[in-house]
C-alpha cells in the first residue's frame, strides 16, 4: 500500500521517540530522524531511524544538509512533513522556511514572530499586550551589573534568575552553575550575577517574583494550531515531580493529565490572535497568593514530556496528518482535552517508585497512585511493538539512574521551581 506522506524529525531526544512513537501507534509506520548526536531514547529502535549530520543543530550544516534532503525528495508526490523536537532546529526550520517550503511541509511560525516568542522578555510584552498573566520580571544587562545598579527589585526575595538567552548559556561554566538559581538575599544575588558576567555570559538576565509552593503547583498545556491559524487542541498536565539534577531541573518526570476550561480559553485566544501555526507547549505555574496561572514561557513545539498528550488519547502526529495531508481539521470542533477522568492515564519518566518516594504528598498524587494500581499509567520510551533487549536493557539503565540522582539532588532542589 502507498503511505500518503513521509514525516521527517529533526533530533535524537526523548522528544523525537515520542513523536516516532505516535506515528508508528496512528499508522504503523517507522520515521527517519535527522540528528547531530545520537541520544539514548533513539538507540537500537526500529520505529525511528536516526541519520547523523555532525553540526546539524546550527547553520551552515543545517541548511545544507536540508539542501541535499531536499533533492532527495523533490519528487514525492506525497507530503514530507518536518517537525522539530527541540528549540534550535523549530528556530532554524522557521529562518530558512521558505526555502524548504519548495519541497516540504513547514507547520512553524514565521520567523519575526518566533524571534519575538522565543525570547523571554519579548514574550511577557506579548503575554502584557495580549492579557496573559506572567510572573513579575526584573531585566538584568550587563551594563547595570558594570554600574553596580541592579540589586533593587520591584519584588521581594526569593527571586528566581535565569538567562534570557539559554543558547550561550550552554557554554558558561562555573562551580555551581545551574539552569536557574532561586535566590534568597542581595548577597547571594550579587555572588551569582557576579559569577555568571564573570565567566563570559554576555546576555541579559532575567529576575523574576518566586511564585510559591513545590513542582506539585506547575502546569503544563500543549496546543495544536492549524494551517488556519485555528487551535484544533489543548491538552493540560499536572506535572507531579520534575528532576532535580542541576542541568536537567525543571524538566517533568510525572504528568496527571487535567481539564480547565477557563485555563484553555486563554491560551485558545492568545494562540488565535497572534496567528500562530503548529504545535504550543506552556509552562504554567498557579499562583496560591491571588488565585491566578502565571505563564512563564511557550515553547514553539510539543514539549519534551508531551507523549502525556498521545497517551491520553489525542495522538499527537494525527494533528499534523490531517491538517496537512488529509485537510479534513477545518470543520471539527476544537478538542479541549481530558474532560473525562475515567480515561486519564499518568504518564512517567521514572521508575514507578522513585514517584512513590519522592512526589508530595497531596491529592494528586494519591489520584496518580490509583491510575498506577489500575495500570493506567505509561511512559514514552517502552513500547511492546519496539522491543529488543540491547534496548530494553538501555531504557533500563536510563530509568534506574533516577534512583541516584534523586538521592543526590532532591534535597537540595526540595520544593523549588526551575524553569526550563
Amino acid at each position: 500500500m502507498k503511505q500518503d506522506f513521509t514525516p521527517i524529525l529533526l533530533g535524537s531526544d526523548i522528544n523525537v521517540y515520542g513523536m516516532a512513537r505516535s506515528f508508528n501507534e496512528a499508522y504503523g509506520i517507522s520515521v527517519k530522524a535527522l540528528a547531530d548526536t545520537q541520544l539514548a531514547p533513539t538507540r537500537y529502535s526500529k520505529i525511528v531511524n536516526v541519520e547523523l549530520h555532525h553540526g546539524f543543530s546550527e547553520d551552515p550544516t543545517f541548511i545544507e544538509v536540508m539542501r541535499e534532503q531536499m533533492k532527495i525528495y523533490q519528487d514525492h508526490d506525497e507530503p514530507v512533513i518536518l517537525i522539530a523536537c527541540g528549540d534550535g532546529y523549530a528556530e532554524l526550520l522557521s529562518k530558512h522556511q521558505d526555502e524548504l517550503k519548495q519541497v516540504f511541509v513547514v507547520p512553524y511560525i514565521k520567523y519575526d514572530l518566533l524571534q519575538k516568542l522565543i525570547s523571554k522578555e519579548g514574550f511577557y510584552k506579548i503575554a502584557e499586550e495580549y492579557g496573559l498573566p506572567y510572573p513579575k520580571t526584573k531585566i538584568i544587562t550587563m551594563a547595570d551589573f558594570k554600574a553596580g545598579n541592579y540589586l533593587e527589585f520591584p519584588f521581594d526575595y526569593p527571586i528566581e534568575l535565569k538567562p534570557e538567552d539559554p543558547v550561550s548559556w550552554l557554554d558558561i561554566h562555573f562551580e555551581g552553575r545551574k539552569k536557574a538559581f532561586t535566590i534568597h538575599n542581595e548577597t547571594e544575588m550579587s555572588d551569582i550575577v557576579g559569577k555568571i558576567y564573570g565567566n563570559g555570559y554576555q546576555a541579559d538576565l532575567i529576575a523574576q517574583d518566586f511564585i510559591p509552593g513545590d513542582d506539585s503547583n506547575m502546569r503544563v498545556l500543549n496546543a495544536y494550531v492549524d494551517k488556519d491559524h485555528h487551535v484544533k487542541m489543548m491538552c493540560m498536565g499536572h506535572p507531579l515531580l520534575e528532576d532535580p539534577t542541576p542541568q536537567s531541573i525543571g524538566n517533568y518526570m510525572a504528568i496527571l493529565p487535567e481539564y480547565n476550561e477557563k485555563l484553555y480559553e486563554q491560551v485558545e485566544a492568545f494562540l488565535e490572535k497572534l496567528n500562530y501555526t503548529g504545535m504550543a507547549n506552556f509552562d504554567i505555574k498557579y499562583d496560591t497568593r491571588d488565585g491566578k496561572y502565571k505563564f512563564f514561557e511557550i515553547n514553539l513545539r510539543q514539549g519534551r514530556s508531551s507523549f502525556y498528550v498521545t497517551l491520553n488519547g489525542y495522538n499527537l502526529a494525527k494533528w499534523y496528518v490531517d491538517d496537512y495531508v488529509y485537510d479534513n481539521l477545518k470543520n471539527k470542533e476544537t478538542v479541549y482535552g481530558n474532560k473525562l477522568k475515567s480515561k486519564h492515564v499518568l504518564w512517567l519518566g521514572i521508575p514507578v517508585k522513585v514517584f512513590k518516594e519522592y512526589a508530595r504528598d497531596n491529592e494528586a498524587k494519591n489520584l496518580a497512585e490509583e491510575l498506577i494500581h489500575e495500570g493506567r499509567c505509561g511512559t514514552t520510551v517502552f513500547y511492546d511493538k519496539d522491543r529488543n533487549f540491547k534496548r530494553w536493557l538501555l531504557m533500563k539503565y536510563m530509568f534506574h539512574n533516577y534512583y541516584g540522582r534523586y538521592k543526590k539532588y532532591y534535597q537540595v532542589n526540595k520544593g523549588q521551581f526551575f524553569d526550563k
